[in-house]
């Protein structure tokens, strides 16, 4: 705030020095007609001037009709007693002539703004905060004091494994005496690197929060700039800081804007990444050692990082934040709920197996939503309803119930959800069917969800495959029901291809290809491929193919023998939009009974 009046006072001055310039300049002089000095005289002779006024050389007289005149005088002039002698009236009038101190100022004005003007944007980088124009290597770090800093380890939940890794760093922070008289020294660096949104930024936050000191905070971003040395300058003033309040902590989010795989042949516009990159290495472990400056940096790509960052000395410790497990994302909806009411009925354990692959920042997500639906709703507490439609806002997308759908494609919709949900039913070993919904969602005109009973680490072929034959399954029916297909199964094909092509070339789960792993090109990162022959690509090709295939007759086999019970869940999502698994449950529990009638 005093940086915005201290700017706002600055343009008030120009703005006011501009105004007064303007106005002083744009005073339109008076129109005088000149006369010459001996029309002037017989006009002064003849009586015809009623009153002049006489200005040093200059004399003036205006005549009824409004025009004015003057004529200027030699220096050794009569005219003062040809005026008498008409019986004019004469004014003298002396020439107002402005101090030269601010004649002088006047005429440097226009320079002086031009100046102001050059230094204030020279001294903000041209309008951009946190940034000066004549020093583009400053570091650009946000420093965050340790008094300020509210973020414990308390606070973070559902990575116990992580917690412990950096507790160590917390402890030699706080009291480094007892690992230096051992001999031992605290990691250079700690790279947290996991998938998005589960809590590698609030990890390094409450590493300082408990540590209680300075914590530097900057992004891999804003080292690179267009000029090749700017980023190396910044790295180098950030660690001197660092130096002058250490014991500290310094902060790079995403560090792999800045520290991506170096390339072997160099130059052209990785120059100036690349200088940064081996200035960070040199500050890191180098001739002078960074006693007590501690670097943490966050990534979701730690592949792509240049190994020479993930060395020992200098990111010695590497610790994972995965997502978290069903304890862990109970420990995280009742950190976050504690800023809300929560009504007694709502059973947290029930909630966290019922959102499995959820990120901690998605959880968050989920319990904020929850949130504003009490509030649209009037409400004083969130019940187990209004954290289940919060759930599925964050998964499938808020609800489009204005988008106009005809009765056919209703129909369309109601068959491919069906289809769907009955391939997972009689499947063994699948996720369980949760709930089944033709109400528009996000891009998707129906959603068929399903949550597991237990947390996967990994996955068998048969459960692949299964997988497989309900993603088809919504493909299947319409073909039955309508003898026509859609558009409406693009994104269930994109991904029955993607996990086909995996099971062959990733995981080796094709006994014609055996256990080999065959992976393309990577051009954005420059990663080559297998070199394969034409004979074993057309092989991959032909069992990927054989995957679908099998996966489709399956599920057309199961719509087939199981057509009325097809219809009748059809009709109860035609009826309803919406059903649950204890609906479907009793419909297939009707449907065999009359099977059995």
């Amino acid at each position: 705030m005093r940086h915005f009046y201290k700017n706002l006072s600055i343009w008030l001055v120009i703005a006011l020095a501009a105004l007064f310039l303007f106005n002083y300049f744009s005073k339109q002089p008076d129109i005088y007609h000149t006369v010459p000095y001996n029309v002037f005289l017989q006009k002064a002779e003849k009586g015809l001037l009623p009153e002049v006024t006489v200005t040093e050389d200059i004399i003036t007289w205006e005549t009824p009709d409004g025009n004015k005149f003057k004529s200027i005088a030699p220096p050794a002039n009569d005219a003062t007693s040809k005026l008498i002698a008409g019986k004019v009236t004469i004014h003298v009038k002396k020439e107002a002539k402005p101090h030269w101190f601010f004649q002088t100022f006047l005429n440097w004005v226009p320079f002086l703004l031009i100046i102001l003007i050059w230094f204030f944007y020279m001294r903000k980088g041209g309008g951009q905060p946190g940034g000066k124009a004549m020093a583009f290597g400053k570091s650009r770090a946000k420093l965050v004091d340790p008094e300020h800093s509210k973020v414990t380890l308390d606070d973070v939940a559902g990575i116990e494994e992580a917690k412990e890794e950096v507790k160590e760093v917390v402890d030699f922070l706080k009291n480094p005496t007892i690992f230096t008289d051992a001999g031992a020294h605290i990691p250079t660096g700690v790279l947290l690197y996991g998938e998005p949104g589960t809590g590698k930024t609030l990890l390094a936050k409450a590493i300082a929060g408990e540590a209680g000191v300075p914590f530097f905070s900057i992004s891999g971003s804003n080292f690179v700039e267009m000029y090749v040395g700017i980023g190396a300058s910044r790295v180098r003033d950030l660690f001197t800081e660092g130096k002058k309040k250490a014991p500290c902590i310094i902060f790079i989010d995403e560090i792999d804007a800045v520290g991506r795989h170096r390339s072997a042949s160099g130059g052209g516009g990785n120059d100036e990444r690349e200088q940064t990159l081996n200035q960070l290495l040199v500050e890191m472990d180098g001739f002078e050692a960074n006693d007590h400056v501690i670097v943490i940096a966050a990534t979701n790509r730690q592949d792509i990082l240049d190994p020479a960052l993930l060395r020992p000395g200098r990111f010695d410790r590497q610790v994972m934040v995965p997502l978290p497990d069903v304890g862990g994302r109970e420990k995280i909806l009742k950190v976050h709920a504690q800023r809300t009411t929560v009504a007694e009925d709502v059973d947290w354990k029930v909630v966290a197996k019922a959102t499995p692959g959820f990120s901690g920042a998605q959880l968050a997500n989920m319990i904020n939503e929850a949130a504003l639906l009490m509030t649209r709703q009037q409400g004083h507490q969130i019940t187990m309803d209004i954290l289940e439609s919060a759930k599925d806002k964050v998964l499938m997308g808020a609800e489009r119930r204005s988008l106009i759908i005809t009765d056919r494609e209703k129909k369309i919709t109601a068959h491919h959800e069906a289809g769907h949900a009955l391939v997972a039913w009689m499947l063994p070993g699948t996720d369980p069917v949760h709930k089944v919904t033709i109400i528009p969602r996000g891009r998707a005109l129906g959603v068929t969800m399903q949550l597991p009973d237990e947390e996967r680490n990994s996955q068998d072929r048969t459960y692949l495959f299964n997988t497989l034959c309900i993603l088809l399954g919504g493909r299947v029916a319409e073909e039955i029901v309508f003898d026509e297909i859609t558009t409406g199964a693009g994104n269930d094909i994109e991904r029955v291809s993607d996990i086909a092509r995996k099971m062959v070339c990733d995981w080796g789960m094709s006994s014609a290809v055996g256990p080999l792993t065959f992976k393309p090109t990577d051009p954005l990162n420059g990663q080559p491929g297998q070199i394969m022959s034409e004979k074993t690509a057309n092989l991959i090709d032909s069992e990927v193919n054989a995957l679908v295939q099998n996966a489709y007759a399956t599920s057309k086999k199961i719509l087939l023998e199981n057509r009325s019970l097809l219809e009748d869940i059809t009709n109860a999502l035609l009826e309803r939009e919406t059903i649950s698994h204890q609906e479907i449950q009793t419909l297939v529990a009707q449907n065999s009974g009359n099977k059995d009638e």
